[in-house]
C-alpha cells in the first residue's frame, strides 16, 4: 500500500481506533468487532504485551481490510521493528526526528505528538503526515479550531478525551481524523466478551464523524 492510500483510509475513515489489549487472540476480537461497525483504522500501542507479534497477526488476519499501524512509538529502531511487522503508520505521543525520518524513507504514514503551535509547526516541518495534537482532554475542540486558524494547512489528529458525544465538535473545528481510546475500545469490554456493544460504539462515532463532515460541506 502507497502512503497516498494509507492516508486516503486514514482520512476517510476519519477515526483510528487505538487499542490496547492482552493478547493478540483479544486484539482480533476487538478490531473484528468494530471494523463491523466501520471503523478500519487500528492503531496498537506499543505497550501492548507482544505488540510486534499483535502487529504482525492483526496484519495477516485482515489484509487491506483493516489499516494496522502503531503508536507509542518512541524512536527509530522501534518505528523500523513495526514497519517489518506490518504497520503500515506510525504514531507517536511525541515529535521526534529520527522516527519522522525513517517513516519517510520507507513510505509509511508518521504522526507525530505535538501540542502547542510552535510545536506542531516544527513537526509538520520536519515532515509529519498528519500531527497528533496530545492531549487534547483538557483543552476541548475549540483548542483545534483556534490552532487551525493560523495554521490551516496542517492536518490535525486531536487525540484524548474525544468519543461519540464530541467527536462531531472535533471535526467542525477543523480535525482531519480522530484518536479514540477508551471510550471505544477498553480491555474491561474486551475482557467481558461486549463485543456487540463495541460494534455499536463504531457505528455510533463513524456516523457522527459523518454527520459533522456533511454539515461541513452543506455550510
Amino acid at each position: 500500500m502507497t502512503k497516498l492510500e494509507q492516508m486516503q483510509r486514514i482520512e476517510a475513515c476519519g477515526i483510528v481506533a487505538i487499542i490496547r489489549a492482552n493478547s493478540a487472540n483479544e486484539l482480533i476480537k476487538a478490531a473484528e468487532a468494530i471494523h463491523a461497525g466501520g471503523v478500519t483504522v487500528i492503531e496498537v500501542t506499543m505497550t501492548t504485551p507482544n505488540a510486534l507479534q499483535v502487529i504482525s497477526d492483526v496484519s495477516s488476519a485482515y489484509g487491506d481490510a483493516v489499516l494496522v499501524g502503531a503508536g507509542s512509538v518512541l524512536d527509530a529502531e522501534t518505528a523500523r521493528a513495526v514497519m517489518l511487522a506490518g504497520a503500515e503508520f506510525i504514531v507517536s505521543p511525541v515529535t521526534k526526528a529520527d522516527v519522522i525520518e525513517i517513516c519517510n524513507r520507507y513510505g509509511k504514514v508518521v504522526i507525530p505528538g505535538a501540542f502547542t503551535p510552535t510545536e506542531i509547526l516544527a513537526a509538520w516541518e520536519m515532515g509529519a503526515d498528519y500531527v497528533k495534537v496530545f492531549p487534547s482532554s483538557g483543552v476541548g475542540a475549540a483548542y483545534i479550531k483556534d490552532v487551525k486558524a493560523p495554521l490551516p494547512h496542517i492536518p490535525l489528529v486531536p487525540t484524548g478525551g474525544i468519543n461519540a458525544e464530541n467527536a462531531a465538535e472535533f471535526i467542525t473545528a477543523g480535525a482531519t481524523s480522530l484518536g479514540v481510546g477508551s471510550a471505544l475500545v477498553n480491555n474491561q469490554l474486551i475482557e467481558a466478551g461486549e463485543f456487540t456493544l463495541l460494534t455499536e460504539r463504531a457505528e455510533k462515532l463513524v456516523a457522527e464523524v459523518q454527520r459533522a463532515r456533511s454539515s461541513i460541506n452543506s455550510a
